[in-house]
């Protein structure tokens, strides 16, 4: 770590749980970020300021005006781009040492166990279910913490599935794979600040999972209820029956 380093990070050194240590882990790190929008902007900006090292950011999505509400890693000169390309320029403006590789297709299940192998941690900031299961299953086979958030309305919840971790919980044992559709956020709405609230949290968990300190939200589900400003805490168990992380004695 050189001098630099060393001023810029400095806030996180001093840190008891992270010291020079931990921080050395963060330049280290790989991090898989799935979706750009207004969880994966918090996500991106707060890594790549944290000192993660490596990030790749898939979206296959471009800016719309829509989006700015809430997606604050776009600008309105970025209407019409790839987000990807888009992210990765606000995220090289913010820190320049940071190695980012940009994905603008959605990845097939090929594609994605490659992207998986390579990174530490996968965040899942994606809005849809067959993201989401796809994502679930190739982390679990692969043994990689996935770090997941979701918010619509003023609702949202975030968790961490580790399949690290004997008798944890995966996102199949929680959601059924059936195929319903889902609400969006251009249907129903979505509170900007919300989506800042999550994504911090997410990138909070990323953080601790890759300096191994304190307790992660593997195993628990939190649930933020922003009208109200109360959360709810879901402990959550292993399904037997789960045909993605049920183990075989």
């Amino acid at each position: 770590m050189n001098d630099d380093q060393l001023l810029r990070y400095s806030r996180q050194i001093l840190l008891p749980q992270i010291d020079i240590t931990g921080q050395q882990k963060l330049l280290n790190s790989h991090v898989l970020v799935v979706g750009l929008g207004g969880l994966g902007s918090p996500v991106a900006l707060y890594l790549a300021a944290a000192g993660v090292g490596h990030l790749t950011l898939v979206d296959d999505d471009v800016v719309e005006l829509s989006n700015l509400q809430r997606q604050i890693i776009h600008g309105e000169q970025d209407i019409g781009r790839l987000k990807v390309e888009s992210a990765a320029d606000s995220l090289r403006a913010l820190n320049s040492s940071v190695q980012i590789d940009t994905h603008s297709t959605r990845l097939s299940e090929q594609n994605l166990n490659k992207a998986v192998t390579a990174a530490d941690v996968v965040v899942d900031c994606s809005d849809n279910f067959a993201t989401r299961f796809l994502l679930n299953k190739v982390t679990q086979q692969l043994n990689t913490p996935l770090v997941s958030g979701a918010a619509i309305r003023m609702e949202a919840q975030v968790t961490v599935y580790d399949p690290r971790q004997i008798g944890s919980a995966c996102y199949r044992c929680i959601y059924e794979d059936n195929g319903e559709l889902q609400q969006t956020c251009s249907e129903s709405g979505v509170l900007s600040p919300l989506l800042g609230i999550i994504g911090s949290m997410q990138a909070v968990e990323t953080v601790k999972l890759l300096t191994d300190i304190g307790e992660s939200l593997a195993g628990r589900l939190m649930i933020l209820d922003a009208l109200a400003m109360t959360w709810r805490e879901l402990k959550l168990r292993q399904d037997p029956d789960c045909p993605i992380c049920k183990k075989v004695s």
